[in-house]
């Protein structure tokens, strides 16, 4: 492509960064940075009832968190209202568009009586020849395209193909309402123009939005950009995605501990594929993807497969940024407050010690966390259920010994710890796993954690002897 590429995310800021909204940032973002152009992004508040300064916030945070970075300012729709409206003035002059003078009540009987004809045009041109003089008093009129009542508008879309709408169908849409705002289909195209949008890539419930807006380009004498609808995301039934099957919002997916790289893998492979590859770095991404390879049909949110990928990703990932990405987490969850104030010089390195056993276990950030408690608990450590089980007066009695073996261990480590411990358990004729399960209970407060020898390595040598202490007999 010789032209400079210029895509954009355009989100209404109504509610968070829909996890179907950043795919479609993605897509955008991808398609730029394949062509060396650049992706804006505009916030189409004009909605001023519903779009909220939290929604924006929400939008803002959730690009950035993904790692989604757009070209420029954010551009905020509401405040080109007066470029919308000099438009619509424009059309108006030019025989484009037209007053129309019609009373709610008027529209209400059109729309009725479309509706019990079956026609899909629910305005019937009442104003498109009147003469504005006979106007009645007191209306405020709204200004309407004067759209062609004959022929084809079509859509050479890169995913759907060619789409044909009979102009028969189409109504001839308000560019500006009485009270003198754009109307969003108005505002759109205006912006897309005067931003110089060369592709348009957005979820195909807009496509009926394109024929409308293809109208007013033609109107302008504008070029059209390349048109790309992909379909939406399904849930794992099926069925459009929706609350009901779990987490719509990027901020909730922070929280359940995915990983940036990780979502955004999963998200490119809604939809679209090249080949049999299921795992792509960013840079592989970029150069893999094509619009050709956006499928018609809907995608299939799968769960299960998110949550393996991300467990894959935690496992590839160096272990210093996951200590990081651990602390990150830590402001999105709701232990994150009481686990914060612990994270101090010691802890984290001791987390890092431990980093390579537990993110083989773990497949979100999450089951680190909860991998990692047995680093941040407090004494006397609260016991789960199967741990207290565990620990009976002849393991607490045994635990009394091995206290006791353990204090003569002067240079700690997972090695010194192993050999005293292997050694006391031949001494005494037992299987080492008949020592290791009741250690393990009496250290961590729980039947699971890393190796027994690396607890006792990360934990140290005084805070292993107090915790078996607080258990012995």
């Amino acid at each position: 492509m010789s032209e400079s590429i210029v895509t954009r995310f355009a989100p209404s800021p109504t509610g968070f960064l829909h996890i179907g909204g950043a795919r479609t940032a993605l897509f955008n973002w991808l398609f730029a940075k394949k062509h060396g152009g650049k992706m804006l992004l505009r916030i189409e508040d004009t909605d001023r009832e519903r779009s909220t300064e939290a929604a924006i916030a929400a939008i803002l945070d959730g690009l950035k968190w993904l790692e989604l970075n757009w070209d420029g300012e954010v551009i905020y729709q509401f405040s080109r209202a007066a470029r919308h409206r000099e438009v619509a003035e424009q059309l108006l002059a030019g025989g484009k568009a037209y007053r129309c003078y019609a009373t709610a009540e008027e529209l209400a009987a059109m729309r009725e009586k479309a509706r019990a004809e079956g026609r899909t045009r629910l305005y019937d041109g009442l104003w498109r020849d009147r003469d504005p003089a006979t106007a009645p008093a007191g209306v405020k009129p709204t200004i309407r395209l004067k759209a062609p009542q004959t022929g084809e508008t079509v859509i050479e879309d890169q995913v759907q193909g060619r789409v044909v709408w009979q102009n028969e169908n189409l109504d001839d849409l308000v560019l500006l309402r009485g009270d003198g705002t754009p109307t969003y289909m108005l505002a759109v195209v205006v912006d897309d123009h005067d931003m110089g949008v060369t592709h348009v890539i957005r979820g195909d419930d807009h496509l009926i939005n394109a024929a409308r807006q293809k109208q007013i380009y033609d109107a302008k004498g504008w070029t059209i950009p390349s048109m790309s609808h992909i379909p939406l995301i399904h849930g794992p039934d099926g069925a459009k995605l929706s609350k009901r099957h779990g987490a719509l919002g990027v901020e909730a997916y922070r929280a359940m501990g995915y990983l940036p790289a990780a979502l955004r893998n999963y998200l490119v492979r809604l939809g679209w594929s090249h080949g049999d590859q299921e795992i792509f770095s960013t840079q592989e991404m970029i150069d893999a993807f094509d619009l050709s390879g956006i499928g018609r049909s809907a995608a299939r949110f799968d769960f299960a497969k998110l949550e393996s990928l991300n467990g894959h990703y935690i496992r590839q990932t160096d272990d210093k940024t996951l200590v990081s990405m651990f602390e990150d987490v830590l402001d999105h969850i709701p232990e994150g407050a009481a686990l914060k104030p612990k994270l101090n010089e010691r802890t984290r390195m001791q987390l890092l010690q431990a980093m390579p056993s537990l993110k083989e276990r773990a497949k979100t950030l999450i089951e680190l966390i909860a991998g990692s408690y047995f680093i941040f608990a407090d004494r006397p450590l609260e016991l789960e259920p199967k741990a207290e089980a565990l620990l009976t007066d002849d393991a607490r009695a045994l635990i009394t010994k091995l206290l006791a073996v353990l204090r003569e261990v002067s240079s700690w480590s997972a090695e010194t710890t192993e050999a005293a411990m292997r050694n006391f358990a031949e001494q005494n004729n037992l299987k080492l796993g008949a020592v290791a399960q009741p250690l393990r209970a009496a250290l961590t407060g729980r039947t699971t954690s890393p190796g027994i020898f690396e607890v006792l390595a990360v934990l140290g040598r005084e805070e292993c002897l107090a915790r078996l202490a607080d258990q012995a007999a």
